[in-house]
C-alpha cells in the first residue's frame, strides 16, 4: 500500500534542496553559519560533493525526486527541507517555524507542492508552531510529536485538530531542555524509526514515558554511540525497511 505515513516504507517520491541551492555561495554562508548555531563553517565545494552522492543513492533506491529551488529569503538551514511541512495521506501540512530565521520556509515549500499539484491539508499558524523534524509516523495511524523548543503546545492543538478527526493517534513526547532554545533538538535527534518496530535512538535524551511507550510496542532499539551523537548519527532517512541514508537536520 502507498502512503505517507511510513518513516521506512520503500521510498518512492521525495521533495529535496541541494546543498548548492541552499548554501549559494561562500559569502552567504560566511555570514549566516555562527547565526544558525552550525557547529562549524560548511565548506560549500565538499558539501556540494557530499550531497551529490546523497542524491545518487536516493535515485538508486528509485525514488523520484523534485528539487526545491534557489530562493534569496531562506537560510543555509532551508536545506533541511523536511522540517517545513509534514507530508500525510490526505495532504501536505505547512508548518510554522519554531526557529524565526527559518519562518519563510513553509511558504516556500507550499509554492513547490501547488506547481506539482499535491494537495494541502492545512497549516499550522500562530501562536501555534511546529517542526517537520519534530514529528516521525510510529506507525500508519500514529504520529509522534515533540513538545520542544521548536514546537510548542498550541502547534501540537492545531495538529490534533487537523488529523484525530481522520482517526490519527498524536502521541506527545515531552522533549528535556537539553541545551535550551537556541539548539537545534527535535524528536528526530533521539528518534528515528527505520523498520517496523525497529528504530535508532539516543537514549540518554529520551523523554523516559516515550522511550518505554516505544518497548511497551514491541519496538526494538538501535543506540547511537555518544561519539555519534553530534554528528547528528540519530537522524536518519530510510529509504526502504531496514535501510537508510543520513540526510536530515
Amino acid at each position: 500500500m502507498i502512503t505517507c505515513h511510513s518513516e521506512f516504507g520503500k521510498l518512492l517520491r521525495v521533495f529535496i534542496k541541494s546543498a548548492a541551492a541552499a548554501f549559494v555561495s561562500e559569502n552567504q554562508i560566511e555570514q549566516q553559519w555562527q547565526a544558525l548555531n552550525f557547529l562549524s563553517q560548511p565548506n560549500l565545494a565538499k558539501s556540494i560533493t557530499e550531497y551529490q552522492s546523497f542524491e545518487k543513492l536516493l535515485k538508486l533506491s528509485g525514488a523520484k525526486l523534485a528539487h526545491l529551488e534557489e530562493d534569496n529569503s531562506l537560510t543555509l538551514d532551508s536545506m533541511y527541507c523536511r522540517d517545513a511541512s509534514i507530508a500525510t495521506d490526505y495532504g501536505m501540512i505547512l508548518c510554522n517555524m519554531g526557529k524565526q530565521a527559518r519562518i519563510s520556509e513553509p511558504a516556500a515549500s507550499e509554492r513547490m507542492f501547488k506547481q506539482t499539484s499535491i494537495p494541502i491539508l492545512g497549516s499550522i499558524t500562530p501562536p501555534g508552531t511546529l517542526e517537520g523534524g519534530d514529528v516521525a509516523w510510529v506507525d500508519a495511524r500514529t504520529l509522534a510529536v515533540g513538545h520542544t523548543y521548536r514546537t510548542n503546545s498550541e502547534g501540537i492543538d492545531q495538529l490534533k485538530q487537523l488529523l484525530e478527526p481522520k482517526g490519527i493517534e498524536i502521541w506527545v513526547a515531552e522533549m528535556p531542555h537539553y541545551k535550551g532554545p537556541t539548539d537545534v533538538f527535535h524528536l528526530m535527534s533521539v528518534f528515528s524509526p527505520i523498520d517496523k518496530n525497529l528504530a535508532v535512538v539516543y537514549s540518554p535524551l529520551m523523554p523516559i514515558a516515550f522511550r518505554n511507550g516505544l518497548l511497551e510496542r514491541g519496538f526494538k532499539l538501535v543506540e547511537v554511540p555518544d561519539a555519534e551523537w553530534d554528528s547528528m548519527g540519530c537522524n536518519v532517512l530510510a529509504i526502504a525497511p531496514a535501510r537508510s541514508n543520513y540526510g536530515k537536520r
